[in-house]
């Protein structure tokens, strides 16, 4: 203790409290809000580019096949392995 108080650069006045984590209730809480911040976020991006593409005639959001129609599409088709 004595070689502390010589040498040592501790600091016993100033004591920071340990930060406690947040009870499941107020994390839930919290993630909730963020959810609902993010699809507020989302809507607006949407309606955005909505916008954007009728003023400027374009297609911004590109237009995927569900896997599920593709499938079905190639199923009358042979695999042609050899080909590729």
């Amino acid at each position: 203790m004595q070689w502390l108080r010589k040498h040592g650069t501790l600091d016993w006045k100033s004591k920071t409290p340990m930060k406690k984590k947040a009870p499941p209730k107020t994390y839930i809480s919290q993630l909730e809000k963020k959810i609902k911040l993010l699809e507020a976020e989302k809507q607006i991006l949407n309606r955005a580019i909505d916008i954007a593409d009728d003023l400027f005639n374009t297609e911004i959001r590109k237009k995927y096949l569900p896997l599920s129609q593709a499938a079905s599409d190639n199923q009358g088709e042979p695999n042609n392995q050899s080909e590729l």
